[in-house]
């Protein structure tokens, strides 16, 4: 069976429309029908009922559907072993990590590609977690570690958090009294996991802060402008020649930074090459992460 064929009657199978099936290959819906359409009269059974709202599929479709999701596993098994045994330094690198994050290693690019000029770098911004199965990224930094069989992750670091402002917008002290009493900027409802919120929700008493963003520059930016205060990583308040630490490092509040991989890619020359440039920069930039500079 075509793995193109294949491909599409997933697609469909996962979004339940001939648009968005074709939004996720990057084909048109013309060409989803037309794959769909022919892989039927080649099985020579309806796969999918075509209801007014969506594609629904049918008990042959179903039965299709294991076999089609594990026929996707070995392909990507494939694509992954096989970018694993090039032996060559050269091609490309994608990084996801958050935007705070992301911001950090933009920072420091030059040092990163300073003996890797012959890899491209991709940074991607996302707090989602990257398909790395399927190679949504080669390379993730994140806060958690997830408990995936397939995944090597390493901790190659811990951020500290505190409070920052203008210069102009500074609390009579530093007891929770006064600071309870100037004006804040946090992240909204749907970020609440960030780290530093349940500390500044706890300050205030429960209430929520007057301005909230869904987005650690952002909520940089608005510290900078004069908004309010806010809790942000160290690594961006205190390299922001706008901003001045209030107090001390939060005690309470840190976050530890995996680099994660997938097990097939780990011994990719390019990427271990990255890899350890990571793991450098966060040794040198220990200081700056952990707030101590």
């Amino acid at each position: 069976m075509d793995w193109d064929s294949v491909r599409v009657f997933l697609a469909l199978a996962r979004e339940g429309s001939l648009t968005a099936a074709g939004l996720r290959l990057n084909v048109s819906h013309p060409t989803v029908a037309r794959r769909i359409k022919a892989l039927e009269a080649q099985i020579g059974a309806r796969l999918f009922d075509r209801l007014p709202d969506r594609f629904a599929l049918t008990p042959a479709g179903e039965e299709l559907l294991a076999d089609a999701e594990a026929m996707e596993r070995a392909a990507e098994s494939i694509d992954r072993r096989s970018a694993g045994l090039a032996e060559t330094i050269h091609g490309t690198v994608r990084l996801s990590a958050g935007e705070g994050m992301i911001s950090f290693i933009a920072r420091h690019l030059p040092r990163l590609r300073h003996n890797l000029q012959c890899i491209e770098f991709e940074l991607v911004e996302s707090h989602m977690l990257a398909n790395l199965s399927r190679r949504e990224a080669d390379l993730m930094i994140r806060e958690q570690m997830p408990d995936l069989a397939s995944i090597v992750a390493r901790r190659i670091g811990r951020a500290a958090y505190a409070v920052y402002g203008v210069p102009g917008l500074m609390p009579d002290d530093e007891s929770p009294e006064a600071l309870r009493r100037m004006p804040w900027v946090g992240m909204d409802d749907d970020h609440l996991y960030m780290p530093g919120q349940s500390w500044l929700r706890a300050l205030l008493d429960g209430e929520r802060p007057a301005v909230r963003v869904n987005h650690w520059l952002v909520l940089q930016q608005s510290a900078r402008a004069g908004t309010g205060l806010a809790v942000l990583p160290c690594y961006l308040g205190d390299s922001d020649a706008g901003l001045v630490r209030i107090g001390g490092i939060l005690p309470d509040v840190a976050a530890d930074h995996w680099l994660l991989v997938h097990r097939d890619l780990r011994a990719l020359p390019r990427i271990r090459a990255v890899m350890d440039a990571l793991v450098r920069l966060f040794q040198e930039e220990r200081s700056l992460l952990e707030g101590r500079i």
